[in-house]
């Protein structure tokens, strides 16, 4: 207890370093405590010669006298460690870092001149970064602050984890060598005696971290893993090819309503246009039926010439959506 109030004294005196004049109450709502408790550690800072004073009124609050400036901004080794996540709060929040992370910046901006603070708030207030992706909000992932935990500490996990193979749910245990935030899902990259794996945390139905430590292994790249999983991932997925006949507007909105491996294989296999303007592009799909929704989003801008299988699954569908449009609507009920 003694060492969470001494960091919640040391928050409060940069705070005003930094901020100039709080309220207890702003003070109290910033540090997750009471207002009388933000009146104690006052008395307890002043007691301990820090130059505070208070204003009454409306617009008063605390203050630390002009000059006074303290030079308790060394961070913990906790707080030095989340530095990457300080513009990352809600990814900060999910590991269960949120704590340390507003701790870092609060030390990082009160070491800064006050010209150079201006203009992190203004940075901070004019720009925000937010992960997910549009029409998909975060995932939930209830083992997350313990799948974090064991990452630092490097110990073992013993998981029950869901997939959509069969059997759909297996048991695995496994090295954890760091998590991944894509689109607002976070990922478990892991050895699991075998070979190293990527794993959706949503999906972890159970997990327990085990006293064994792992050692970690020399030369592993986090970063560089992700990116070579991604591209294996793409070449997994895309196993099929469609050859398209796309107008200018297609071709123009394809990097809007495709992903993006799908935009650049149409950039780089492109015809040039003909007299009427429309291009002959070759694409990556997963299957036809997968395809098809797709491809409708193009309308009548994009015209499937191969394969047939797929070409004739789209004719399909458009006459069912042309009889079930013809027919007299239902009364609305």
């Amino acid at each position: 207890m003694a060492q969470v109030r001494a960091s919640r004294l040391v928050s409060i005196l940069l705070l005003l370093q930094t901020r100039g004049r709080l309220t207890a109450r702003e003070l109290a709502a910033i540090l997750q405590v009471s207002v009388r408790t933000i009146y104690r550690d006052m008395d307890a800072l002043s007691s301990a010669g820090v130059p505070l004073y208070g204003e009454p009124g409306l617009d008063g609050g605390y203050r630390v006298l002009a000059g006074y400036r303290t030079r308790l901004t060394g961070l913990t080794a906790q707080e030095a460690q989340t530095l990457f996540l300080t513009g990352l709060p809600g990814a900060a929040t999910d590991l269960g870092l949120g704590a340390a992370v507003a701790a870092a910046q609060l030390k990082l901006t009160a070491a800064l001149p006050a010209e150079l603070r201006e203009q992190a708030d203004l940075v901070r207030q004019r720009f925000h970064h937010d992960a997910p992706s549009w029409y998909a909000g975060a995932e939930q992932a209830p083992h997350l602050t313990a799948v974090a935990e064991a990452v630092w500490n490097q110990h073992q996990v013993a998981m029950r984890y869901y997939r959509w193979a069969e059997p759909h749910e297996i048991t695995r245990t496994v090295d954890p060598y760091g998590v991944v935030l894509k689109a607002g899902r976070w990922y478990l990259v892991g050895h699991d005696q075998q070979q190293i794996r990527t794993y959706r945390v949503s999906r972890i139905l159970g997990l327990d971290a085990r006293a064994d430590r792992f050692e970690w292994p020399a030369g592993f790249d986090l970063a560089a893993y992700w990116q070579r999983y991604l591209v294996r991932f793409d070449e997994r997925r895309h196993r099929d090819r469609a050859v398209l006949r796309l107008s200018p507007e297609g071709f123009a909105r394809l990097p809007d309503l495709m992903e993006a491996a799908v935009a650049d294989a149409a950039r780089q296999t492109g015809t040039e246009p003909g007299e009427d303007g429309w291009r002959q592009v070759t694409i990556p799909v997963e299957s036809a039926e997968q395809a098809v929704p797709e491809l409708l989003k193009l309308g009548a801008d994009a015209e499937v010439l191969a394969p047939t299988r797929l070409r004739e699954q789209i004719v399909r569908v458009l006459g069912e959506l042309s009889a079930l449009y013809q027919r007299p609507p239902p009364a609305a009920g």
